[in-house]
């Protein structure tokens, strides 16, 4: 049996081994059927190709994991569904601009693949002008991709009535060839069963975001997947 059927049969069987126990799993495990039939266009993700390893999730405390027990941090869940290791580097309370700083050592010193940036939050909380938290923005992405891996930046509607950051995700995605993953947020502050306090989901919310994030994350891995040679093209 060629190498690319030995690893595909091999991830197969541990993804359902996986959903007999964690029925979230299925929505990866369609994600997986889909995007092995085609599906999403990633030819303008930059680095697709990455030699990198890691797989890490760059955020604050929503990636961190406040209001969750230890394990059900979307990560962590992430992991789960993924069946493949991840890295929480959130730290709660984090702007962009104080995520630029730690970026070196918790982000490109670990031979980063993939991260999966998620900041923002805190910008809106403290009201750093949006611009500025723009700038931050494309600074983290362009020195994540300078280190060769992939990007990709979670989208979250901040504000009652207008979306203050929304065009900053969505825009410094397309511009930097980031893998553009929208709604992460959707429904579950306004939803008393999915968060734990006015701005932090619970388990159940962190797990409603790591199957929005992997929905999106899987055809995109697996697209790398065959730059690398490990799944066959077309």
């Amino acid at each position: 049996m060629e190498r690319w059927a030995k690893t595909v049969l091999r991830r197969f069987v541990l993804i359902v081994k996986s959903a007999v126990a964690l029925p979230g799993v299925w929505l990866y495990l369609a994600a997986v059927l889909i995007g092995g039939c085609g599906g999403d266009n990633f030819a303008k993700i930059r680095n697709l190709h990455s030699a990198g390893e890691a797989i890490i999730c760059f955020g604050d405390s929503l990636t961190e994991g406040v209001g969750a027990a230890g394990g059900q941090d979307y990560p962590s869940r992430l992991s789960r569904l993924l069946v493949a290791s991840v890295i929480n580097a959130g730290r709660r309370g984090d702007t962009t601009a104080q995520a630029l700083e730690r970026l070196p050592a918790e982000v490109l010193a670990r031979n980063p693949r993939l991260v999966i940036v998620f900041l923002g939050g805190n910008d809106f909380l403290r009201r750093v002008p949006r611009e500025q938290t723009r700038k931050n923005l494309e600074e983290i992405v362009t020195r994540i991709q300078a280190a060769g891996a992939m990007v990709a930046i979670t989208g979250m509607r901040l504000g009652l009535f207008t979306d203050e950051l929304g065009p900053v995700f969505e825009e410094t995605a397309e511009k930097f060839g980031a893998l553009y993953i929208p709604g992460v947020m959707k429904g579950i502050l306004t939803d008393s069963s999915l968060k734990s306090d006015a701005i932090h989901p619970n388990g159940a919310g962190y797990r409603l975001i790591a199957e929005r994030v992997a929905k999106k994350i899987t055809p995109l891995l697996q697209a790398a997947d065959r730059q690398r040679g490990v799944l066959p093209a077309g």
